[in-house]
């Protein structure tokens, strides 16, 4: 099976058994994970509140606070065009609210950053174990790092012992049967120390291995940012083809769904690589009626149309700072 749609069916099957939120191809620190599962935490409501999109995280980490108004260029960690078009994000999402004073524009947070992030799982998604790649290296970077409080390999293959012996012991193993929407657990994963400082592996050749230790501050970062963009993104694609071929549906097992199902090569396609005039079955037409939002907003706990933060301003200028 392609990686693109047995990702998808993973992705399906996550959703529908987890209590959190599940995002697809997300950058990190060393690497592109295939699939994250956030894990709610205490203010998770909270944050629904505030916005369905990404809240940017220089914004969260800035001296923007919500007690006095602030100019963007001297309290975001960026230079002062960059600061502005983070506060304009910020603005838009709701995040931030902006107020002009001598012609000159300040910003304040409208609410506090929740503490909304129970935990991050990481799934890296390999079908076929007879060709693993990178699989190998992927996984020690995982674990020596250690962004994610698990880290869980996904497959279709059967799991031998030879398999279990070149994956690193702390990660995870699933076979997955994208049929039925079943998992065997070959493996538990051990939990990861998230809250210590990792070792990112930048590069690896047969007689050297280039390294990079991150620190405990800057991964507690990387993992608020890994969630925010996992909220704000999800993992059903954006667009389906627009060919007539398309139709929109979900794996065997979920079958309504907003994912992108090809009648001419009867499989989930990837739009963004698979799809236009170089494809030999392509007809030109509307692209098929889906709401991927509205089916997100059903099956999670996400919120595609928040009401917003409301807060009252009377009297806070008066306390001078944060």
């Amino acid at each position: 099976m392609r990686e693109f749609a047995f990702e998808l069916a993973v992705c399906a099957a996550l959703e529908a058994e987890s209590d959190g939120l599940i995002a697809r191809q997300l950058g990190t620190h060393a690497r592109i994970v295939d699939v994250v599962e956030v894990v709610p935490g205490p203010d998770f409501e909270t944050r629904t509140e505030i916005t369905s999109g990404t809240i940017p995280g220089p914004a969260i980490e800035s001296a923007v606070g919500v007690g006095r108004a602030r100019r963007a260029s001297e309290a975001i960690d960026a230079a002062p065009e960059r600061a502005e078009t983070i506060a304009d994000r910020a603005i838009e999402v709701g995040f931030f609210e902006a107020e002009r004073r001598n012609g000159r524009r300040y910003v304040r947070q409208t609410t506090r950053y929740p503490d909304w992030i129970g935990g991050l799982r990481a799934f890296e998604n390999k079908p076929d174990l007879g060709r693993p790649g990178e699989l190998e290296r992927q996984l020690r970077t995982d674990v020596s790092l250690g962004l994610f409080d698990e880290v869980v390999l996904v497959t279709a293959s059967y799991v031998t012992g030879a398999h279990l012996n070149r994956i690193p012991e702390a990660v995870g193993v699933r076979r997955f049967d994208t049929e039925t929407g079943t998992v065997e657990t070959v493996r538990e994963p051990d939990r990861l120390a998230t809250d210590e400082g990792g070792v990112a592996i930048t590069e690896e050749q047969p007689a050297r291995v280039d390294i990079e230790p991150v620190t405990a501050e800057e991964k507690a970062r990387l993992r608020r940012r890994i969630a925010e963009r996992a909220y704000g993104k999800g993992w059903r694609p954006e667009t389906l083809p627009a060919c007539e071929q398309a139709r929109a549906r979900g794996p065997p097992f979920a079958p309504e769904d907003a994912l992108p199902y090809c009648a001419w090569k009867g499989r989930f396609v990837d739009p963004a690589r698979e799809c236009g005039p170089d494809c030999g079955g392509h007809s030109p037409a509307e692209p098929p009626e889906a709401d991927p939002e509205t089916i997100r907003d059903r099956r999670t706990p996400w919120i595609a149309d928040p009401d917003g933060v409301v807060r009252r301003q009377a009297g806070l200028d008066r306390f001078g700072r944060e």
